[in-house]
Formats: structure tokens, C-alpha cells, sequence
């Protein structure tokens, strides 16, 4: 198969993904759609560079890092949800759901789905607002009427609960955790 017969298939395997990982660093939907273009073209370029041997969804989130850091010393300090070990952290956690039950992204989400749906309200509304809604902590906690600190805990409790619905669903699923 040449190169790029090889990153059509990859491309299409992982351009979800990709742009949830975009998503969850940028807030500005039009950056998330500049850094994805740039990242997809920094990837054709660089094809014939990508290890066969290595996930090709990791080596995609590198391009996209490497993007994503220049882009953030750019914006405005409060504008900057993300530094470079918070990249690391979120590289390591999509890492982890690349291994998780499911073979799409779409199944793996709508497990995601069903947990957030099964979270106590106190921790779905601010999950909700920070993440679907994309709303900044001081904007959830002037809707919850809740001190920032508070909203940290609770969105950090939340996030606890996601991942241990997560793996209890995994578990019976029979796949490894």
C-alpha cells in the first residue's frame, strides 16, 4: 500500500478523534478548524515519516500539539485553558480511550453519553455547561451561583465518577481496564 493509501485509511480512522482532542483544548471553534487543517496537512507531508509500528492517533496528536502550543502563546493569558503538562495528561487519556471496547469513536461516546446522563444533577449541569456548552468556570458558576473553587471540585468530582462509569462499564463488557 503506498503512503497515501495509508493515511486516507488512518484519516478517516481517526479524524474524530482528532477533533475531540482539538475541542478539548481549544475553545474557539474556528481555531479548532484551522489547527485541524493545518495538523491534516503537517500529516500528508510528513507521511512517509509515521512508524507503522506506532498508534497512528498518537503520532496525529503530536502534529496537533505541536500545533496547539504556538497557537496558545498567541492568545491572551485567560484564554490559555491548557499548558504543556495539561497536553501531556490529556495525550495520555486519549491514549487510553484508543484501547478501550468499542471500534469507533461514535461507541465509545455514547458510552460517555450514558455516563454523564447517570451522574447526580449537582455534578451533570456544570459537565454539561463546561463541555457541551463550552461555557468559561466564571460563566458556570454565575448560572450555578457557585464560588469557582466549589465549581473546581465539583467538575473534578464529575470527571471521578465519569471515568469509574466508564471502567465499570468496560469491566462488564469483559474488556481489560
Amino acid at each position: 500500500m503506498s503512503p497515501e493509501q495509508v493515511y486516507e485509511i488512518l484519516i478517516r480512522e481517526n479524524a474524530d478523534m482528532l477533533l475531540a482532542y482539538l475541542r478539548s483544548v481549544v475553545r474557539d471553534e474556528h481555531a479548532v478548524d484551522d489547527l485541524f487543517q493545518e495538523t491534516m496537512l503537517v500529516a500528508w507531508r510528513k507521511i512517509e515519516q509515521y512508524d507503522r509500528e506506532r498508534p497512528f492517533g498518537a503520532w496525529l496528536r503530536g502534529i496537533a500539539r505541536n500545533l496547539v502550543l504556538p497557537y496558545f502563546r498567541g492568545c491572551a493569558r485567560q484564554d490559555q485553558p491548557m499548558d504543556e503538562t495539561s497536553l501531556e495528561w490529556l495525550e495520555e487519556r486519549f491514549a487510553q480511550v484508543h484501547t478501550l471496547s468499542g471500534d469507533t469513536l461514535g461507541e465509545k461516546l455514547s458510552a460517555l453519553r450514558d455516563c454523564v446522563q447517570a451522574l447526580p444533577e449537582e455534578y451533570r449541569q456544570p459537565i454539561q455547561l463546561r463541555y457541551a456548552e463550552t461555557l468559561s468556570l466564571s460563566e458556570i458558576g454565575n448560572t450555578l451561583q457557585l464560588a469557582t473553587e466549589t465549581l473546581k471540585k465539583r467538575l473534578t468530582r464529575a470527571k471521578l465518577r465519569l471515568a469509574d462509569c466508564l471502567e465499570r462499564k468496560l469491566a462488564a463488557a469483559g474488556e481489560p481496564i
